[in-house]
């Protein structure tokens, strides 16, 4: 539910506007209790530099899966190129 309500208070911060109460509610899509929204703004008046690292953090991942999804791909295709050469080559018994 926390997840939610993060969200939501990103959302808000790239348009530029502070996060209430009132705001968070409008973006959420899911229905959150009233307790978690005031916890989480309340986590955000204290200390908005977190919610920014968690951002940052998030952004490294993703840059991360990037990385690994291209690694992937090269691989599939070395792999891929290997297989073609070996069906191309004679087999030992039809020399």
């Amino acid at each position: 539910m926390e997840q939610f309500v993060i969200e939501a208070i990103k959302k808000i911060l790239v348009q530029n506007k502070i996060p209430s109460v009132a705001l968070i509610k409008a973006k959420l899509n899911h229905s959150v209790p009233m307790q978690t929204i005031i916890s989480v703004l309340t986590s955000y008046k204290s200390s908005p530099n977190d919610f920014k690292s968690i951002e940052n953090k998030k952004e490294e991942n993703a840059s991360e899966n990037t990385l690994s999804h291209s690694q992937l791909d090269r691989i599939e295709m070395k792999l891929d190129k290997l297989l073609h050469l070996l069906q191309k080559q004679p087999k030992l018994g039809d020399m």
